[in-house]
């Protein structure tokens, strides 16, 4: 819901928004088109109709339940985020495997890293285009580079670690 902000949204938008915001939240791409349908047979969204560029499109915009949901949300206290660490696993069974196959497949995660940062660029681009969220925005587009920031040195200390050399 938080994603359709304040003057709506489609679940092309949101499925981009999304994609660009990866390092925050990660979910199916089916779930970009679904969700919004559940939430809005729940009565916190509604659908309209609107003409797109080759057929209508749907676009769902916040019910007053809806965004009283988000406000009774957004007092709860936010958890330390869940996160899915696959290199953090993947280093854990190199005594299994090898170390030579875990350095190689942990340091291939800096093409990601350089592909998330450019879709940061973007994302800051576009931040300006939205005055209201502005700010915000660019808060957690600064948490993302210093998240993108800490995989590259722990990527670096992983090379260092399972060289060859040592």
């Amino acid at each position: 819901m938080a994603l359709i902000g304040r003057d709506g949204a489609g679940p092309h938008d949101i499925k981009r928004m999304a994609q660009r915001g990866r390092t925050y939240w990660v979910a199916g791409e089916s779930q970009y088109y679904t969700e919004p349908k559940r939430l809005a047979r729940l009565g916190y969204l509604e659908a309209t109709k609107q003409t797109g560029r080759t057929r209508e499109r749907t676009h769902y915009t916040l019910t007053p339940r809806g965004l009283d949901a988000l406000r009774d949300w957004a007092w709860r206290p936010s958890s330390f985020p869940r996160m899915q660490q696959e290199g953090a696993v993947r280093l854990i069974v190199a005594d299994l495997v090898g170390e030579a196959p875990v350095r190689a497949s942990i340091a291939a995660m800096r093409t990601e890293i350089a592909d998330i940062a450019a879709m940061l660029d973007v994302a800051e681009e576009a931040a300006s285009t939205l005055p209201h969220r502005e700010r915000y925005l660019r808060l957690n587009h600064r948490l993302s580079r210093r998240l993108l920031d800490a995989y590259a040195g722990w990527i670096d200390e992983v090379e260092r670690e399972l060289s060859a050399d040592r």
